[in-house]
């Protein structure tokens, strides 16, 4: 399945040294640059908008508002998948325009669009621009908006209330509550969080009116998305936009939405005539770019007197923010619950979830897509239930996981697992972790005045599916071999995958292979990247257009030969029959037309599944944490680069201890972000990561679901984390009768636990 495991990444060389082409790299000839003017009110009407002196400064081309928009006819951004609450009434969505009309609606939200000739011209203008605002009532917290007697933040949402909706057997599960011996809860929040991609976000567009077409260069997440959407809010054709992605610096989820600079940049490139492009600065990142999590919930787990967990019980409130960002209003619903039995055989489970809007920024699926949270809560509470049930966190869970001779799976609200051994991953986190050793490890802390605690999660993901993939790879007349792809790599290593994947079926070294993302002129569609979900659906993809390229050259060598296609083999990278023999890269050159095409057309989804430990240590008289050990075992099937999913593994571990740790967007009661800037947001960074790294074991339970055998390892690491670092700290904090503590655990949080215990 793989020629080379340990292959070197083939797009680290030109980034190391600084060769890389992003989104703000590009200058066009007679480029403008834009700026953006941002409320600084969370709820205010806009009573009045004077620009004349904005457009009065130097090197002014345009400043933009609503009323220009509106007047060529451009739409709102629409949130796009359809959800039903209880009651059967469609999901709701307060108006999102590109620049605000009547209302803002959170810091940040856009004014007005000025472009200049250069960016601090741009940058000077903006600040003329006079706007008069009338502060309205602001809320942030999502609980508090669908409360009883809280404002309305528009008549277009009753009750601030956007679904209210459900999943599961309500009945059976409530039965199965009266019936146990046991019943407990926890009730957490699973914070809000900022992506913070290395890369900040960028938009440079231009306008050809001689065709009519736009070309929009973004860093995102997957080209076709963007560039039917804005066909939708211009009403013209997808065919009258090229969007353009060259490398991307990160991802994680927020680079895949649709944004107002996305509008605004092709609407002025058109009005203007020329190239019109604006960059995010950091902070500004903070005020517009989709943000994460902001989960309040409650999680109940019914069990009988020998400790079988019987069903799971959850009443959420997802915090969505101002607007319903592209995906945001499945995320912590269908998405997340999906997998809310996790590994365990449990006979029942209910979900209600609710969507709150607030006047804060679009919350949006972030690495793991609601996932980490749902994770979180169920880890969370088995380690309570254990507690209270006088049963070892362990053996708990060893009497629940779904045996590997169960699957394939289905799970309490109807997904069925179709591969995996549960068991054998908790059994490889605990040899590997030294667990049985932590008894004396916490001793020894404690004898240098520390406090000790380890601490697991269990996990499973449902990634992949939903959208189609398409794959197409070309041969030319000097047998190089183009291979289209509609995924996109922020990171993650594609082009050495796919490199790797078509040069193994074709039998040619990788190097003959050119991989071609990120550009929708290019090929016919693609899904993009989001959710783990890239090789699982591009791989089979390629796998399946590779051997379109072998059966046209079986069938064009089978003429050459005069020999019937069947009796003409394929190996070494060549054709064969009898003493007559030509290569794929000849063929091609006598120009045989061996071109193929693929598309996986309703791709199922798979899923990863694994253990996480973590082992920490706590100073009782600051509260820090130090993270001594983290162990991973994962199941993520076929593995193609080990050495790339391993790095996936680790980045997505230190996001996963950034939100244990110290990671927050907090909101003031005004609706200011008070961590607007890298001085508030903290970030995990080298010294936060485990002193003696990460032990990282793979294990392959083969996918059934896909043609490759191969599950998503992308977001594993973020899943897991959270919970297992929290359990392991509250471990070490359960000496003081600390039996929960909320994210992050920071040091004020910790020695406040533990002053308030004393």
């Amino acid at each position: 399945m793989n020629a080379n495991p340990n292959q070197t990444r083939v797009e680290d060389a030109a980034l190391l040294r600084g060769a890389g082409c992003y989104t703000d790299d590009l200058t066009l000839p007679q480029q403008a640059h834009a700026q953006l003017v941002r409320s600084p009110h969370a709820h205010a009407r806009i009573v009045s908008i004077d620009i004349a002196a904005a457009r009065a400064m130097p090197g002014v081309l345009a400043v933009l508002i609503h009323a220009d928009l509106a007047a060529a006819g451009i739409g709102r951004l629409p949130a796009l998948p359809p959800l039903k609450s209880r009651d059967g009434s469609n999901r709701r969505e307060p108006m999102r325009q590109a620049l605000a009309e009547h209302t803002v609606r959170h810091v940040g939200d856009p004014v007005a669009f000025v472009v200049s000739e250069t960016q601090a011209q741009a940058r000077d203008a903006s600040e003329q621009v006079s706007v008069d605002y009338a502060p309205l009532p602001a809320q942030t917290d999502g609980r508090a908006a669908l409360a009883a007697g809280a404002v309305e933040l528009g008549a277009d949402i009753p009750g601030n209330c956007l679904f209210d909706w459900e999943t599961g057997d309500a009945a059976r599960t409530d039965a199965l509550f009266r019936s146990a011996h046991r019943v407990v809860s926890l009730t957490a929040h699973n914070q809000r969080m900022i992506g913070n991609p290395l890369e900040t976000r960028a938009v440079n567009a231009t306008f050809d009116a001689g065709s009519g077409r736009f070309t929009v260069y973004a860093g995102t997440q997957g080209v076709y998305m963007l560039r039917n959407l804005l066909a939708q809010a211009f009403a013209l054709p997808p065919e009258r936009f090229r969007v353009v992605t060259g490398d991307v610096g990160g991802g994680f989820g927020p680079k895949f939405y649709f944004y107002p600079e996305q509008i605004l940049c092709p609407f002025a490139a058109r009005l203007l005539g020329r190239p019109v492009k604006w960059s995010a600065e950091r902070t500004e990142s903070f005020l517009s770019d989709a943000q994460g999590r902001d989960l309040h919930a409650t999680l109940e787990l019914a069990l009988d007197e020998g400790g079988r967990m019987l069903a799971l019980r959850l009443d959420s409130v997802a915090n969505l923010g101002a607007y319903v960002s592209t995906f945001a209003p499945v995320i912590p619903a269908p998405v997340a619950t999906a997998v809310l039995p996790s590994v365990y055989g449990v006979e029942a489970a209910y979900a209600r979830v609710r969507g709150a809007t607030t006047n804060t920024v679009p919350v949006d699926a972030y690495r793991g897509s609601g996932k980490p949270e749902i994770h979180f809560l169920v880890e969370r509470l088995i380690d309570r239930a254990a507690a209270v049930m006088g049963i070892d966190r362990i053996e708990l869970r060893r009497r629940n996981l779904v045996p590997a001779a169960a699957m394939p799976w289905r799970n309490a609200l109807g997904v069925t697992y179709d591969s995996g051994d549960f068991p054998a991953m908790l059994e490889h986190a605990i040899e590997a972790s030294g667990w049985a050793g932590a008894p004396e490890r916490k001793a020894a802390a404690k004898l240098r005045g520390k406090l000790h605690g380890i601490g697991l999660a269990c996990y499973i993901e449902s990634t992949g599916g939903a959208r189609a993939e398409r794959a197409e790879i070309r041969l030319d007349r000097e047998g190089r071999v183009r291979v289209l792809v509609g995924t996109q790599s922020s990171g993650q290593g594609h082009v050495t995958a796919y490199r790797a994947l078509v040069a193994e079926r074709l039998q040619i070294a990788p190097g003959q292979v050119q991989v071609v993302q990120g550009d929708s002129d290019q090929a016919a569609s693609g899904g993009g990247t989001g959710g783990s979900r890239s090789l699982s659906t591009q791989g089979p993809a390629l796998a399946a257009a590779a051997a379109g390229v072998i059966a046209h050259g079986r069938a064009a060598a089978a003429q050459r030969f005069g020999v019937a296609a069947d009796a003409v083999a394929f190996e070494g990278g060549a054709f064969c029959a009898g003493t007559q023999r030509v290569s794929l890269p000849d063929l091609a050159r006598q120009g045989c037309s061996l071109d193929a095409v693929a598309q996986i057309e309703n791709p199922a989804p798979n899923f990863p599944n694994g253990c996480h430990v973590a082992e920490v240590e706590i100073d009782a008289d600051t509260g820090l944490v130090t993270l001594l050990h983290y162990t991973v075992a994962d199941d993520f099937g076929n593995v193609l680069q080990p050495a790339i999913v391993v790095g996936q593994v680790h980045g997505g571990v230190m996001q996963g201890i950034g939100q244990a740790l110290m990671e927050s967007a907090v909101y003031d009661a005004e609706g200011q972000l008070l961590s607007g800037s890298l001085m508030d947001y903290g970030l995990p960074r080298a010294q936060h990561a485990p002193s003696f790294g990460f032990g990282v074991s793979l294990h392959a339970q083969a996918c059934t679901t896909n043609s490759l055998g191969v599950k998503g390892a992308g977001e594993a690491g973020s899943v897991g984390a959270c919970a297992a670092v929290i359990n392991a700290v509250v471990d070490a904090l359960s000496d003081y009768g600390i039996d929960h503590i909320e994210m992050p655990a920071t040091p004020a949080r910790v020695w406040q636990m533990i002053q308030a215990a004393r």
